[in-house]
């Protein structure tokens, strides 16, 4: 049965300290017992600050980072090299620091560019999902996957009422007119979600105390998207006590 457990921190700084020292510890506890481990990483203001954690941390030297694949639960489909994606951020923060992490482990969602429609890029990304999973799966075995969470209860760049959200059969799909700039991204599926091992959801802030509420209490995930972002073993909520506002630990 799948374990749910919600963990309130003072602030947001505690927050992303706090996922990092997590994080750090479970690639090591994974790679105890295998030399492959797959995450997916998330942007937002906490998951930056997280990574800038991790690259701090003593224990980054402690993981054997040629074998972590990283990959990203949504990105903007924007060109290369704009601020605003989140690999580029992930890359100033933390990847860039890796100097032992090979190139071809780190699995960037397409940029906009010339002759690329978002909904190839969706395509592009759901095929390279595919190639580094294993037989009778469409996606790797992922090992955590990271969701920050918007005011709205959105995840990744699944959106309340969105008629993107609830697709099926693929690995990452194309957003149109996303409710958030810009109105083109890319982002993993509910399903995709669903096949992780571990989710985290970190979120920090007064304004997405109701959102933390209504995911909690298992609201339909139509309109609180957060709610289906459970992992097969362990969904594990990071907030600060704002974010918290009622919400006890479990």
């Amino acid at each position: 049965m799948s374990e749910r457990l919600v963990v309130v921190h003072p602030d947001a700084e505690a927050v992303a300290a706090g996922a990092a020292a997590r994080l750090l510890t479970l690639l090591l506890d994974r790679q105890s017992v295998s030399a492959t481990t797959h995450i997916a990483l998330t942007g937002g203001t906490v998951g930056i600050a997280l990574l800038a954690h991790v690259a701090q941390s003593p224990l980054v030297a402690a993981v054997d980072w040629t074998g972590v694949h990283l990959w990203w639960g949504d990105e903007r489909f924007l060109p290369e090299g704009d601020g605003d994606r989140n690999e580029v951020q992930a890359h100033k923060a933390l990847l860039d620091s890796l100097t032992h992490l090979p190139s071809e482990n780190v699995h960037t969602m397409p940029a906009a560019r010339d002759g690329l429609s978002v909904e190839h890029a969706a395509l592009e990304y759901t095929q390279e999902l595919a190639q580094w999973a294993p037989e009778g799966s469409t996606v790797p075995p992922f090992d955590l996957i990271l969701l920050g969470m918007g005011p709205d209860a959105h995840v990744a760049s699944l959106f309340p009422n969105h008629p993107d959200a609830l697709t099926a059969g693929m690995g990452a799909i194309p957003v149109h007119n996303s409710p958030k700039p810009p109105a083109l991204r890319v982002s993993l599926t509910f399903e995709t979600i669903a096949s992780s091992d571990q989710v985290w959801i970190v979120a920090a802030g007064a304004e997405k105390a109701a959102a933390v509420s209504a995911g909690l209490s298992g609201s339909d995930p139509v309109n609180t998207p957060v709610s289906a972002a459970r992992g097969r073993s362990r969904t594990l909520w990071l907030v600060d006590a704002a974010a918290a506002g009622e919400a006890q630990p479990a």
